[in-house]
């Protein structure tokens, strides 16, 4: 493995033209599923906060790399992955570009894919240790793409790339 100076990590959330699409019918062609998040807590991939009690969400199948690959002409195959996600029911200021704290205090696994959209590797991080990881995969000039997720359910938590 060639490598090259850690690079600053891109954070990035769901699209926002993607969730406005999302929210009618969602990437297994189903309409997401409402409801108030009572207790709060629910991590918000359009935002990359959590919900704060009270909050109109939304549960919906997302397919990131299929997204990415829609981007940039990838063709990631059977790497291309469906699963549950949480946004705002309606539409909200997004996120900016810090990384998102609140999303990172517990183990998380990062996928780093090729510019094919095939997996190259996969990391297990402890709590706090993420947004370094994620710098070193894209070290790799090979890594084009790197996907953070929840290691207790697996669920996409956000995408990583170059700054």
């Amino acid at each position: 493995m060639t490598t090259t100076a850690a690079p600053t990590p891109q954070v990035r959330p769901i699209d926002p033209a993607a969730l406005r699409r999302l929210r009618e019918q969602d990437d297994a062609g189903r309409p997401p599923v409402l409801s108030t998040d009572e207790e709060g807590g629910a991590p918000l991939r359009c935002c990359l906060t959590r919900a704060r009690p009270g909050d109109r969400i939304a549960l919906l199948s997302y397919a990131p790399l299929r997204r990415w690959a829609e981007e940039t002409g990838a063709q990631p195959g059977p790497y291309d992955e469906l699963g549950p996600v949480f946004v705002h029911a309606e539409a909200c200021p997004g996120a900016g570009t810090a990384w998102p704290v609140d999303f990172h205090g517990s183990a998380r696994v990062l996928r780093a894919y090729d510019r094919r959209g095939r997996i190259l590797r996969g990391v297990q991080v402890a709590p706090g240790t993420a947004e370094a990881t994620a710098g070193e995969l894209l070290a790799d000039p090979e890594v084009a793409v790197v996907h953070i997720r929840a290691l207790d359910f697996g669920c996409f938590m956000h995408e990583i790339r170059r700054g």
